[in-house]
């Protein structure tokens, strides 16, 4: 099975949807399976845990399963969502420059999809 790290840029909640999506079910078919929050994507943070959400069930599940790798620190800082990252326990990745490096999990043998 393959080790693969979803990045999603893309802070609109139709993408991030099926970032979840894809991630849940790469996951059940056996795959290891890394979401990265970097950019516009970082600010969903703030409000995905809202019951009315309508991605709250979906990201719930990730976050129960440990999809969720985390976020880019200096992302979710500019998006004014660092604080909802630490209430949710989410790590803030920033071992390049204040964001995540895809050569670390590059280098863990992930392949990289960005959305």
């Amino acid at each position: 099975m393959k080790k693969i790290a979803l990045f999603v840029f893309n802070g609109d909640p139709m993408c991030f949807i099926h970032v979840l999506l894809n991630g849940l079910d790469l996951q059940a078919k056996g795959h290891t399976i890394k979401i990265v929050m970097e950019g516009a994507a970082t600010a969903l943070v703030k409000d995905l845990n809202n019951s009315g959400n309508p991605l709250q069930t979906l990201w719930q599940k990730a976050l129960d399963l440990g999809l969720i790798e985390g976020v880019c620190k200096a992302c979710a800082h500019k998006m004014g969502a660092r604080d909802a990252a630490e209430a949710l326990g989410l790590q803030q990745l920033a071992e390049m420059s204040g964001h995540p490096a895809m050569a670390s999990f590059m280098a863990d043998g992930y392949e990289i999809i960005t959305f």
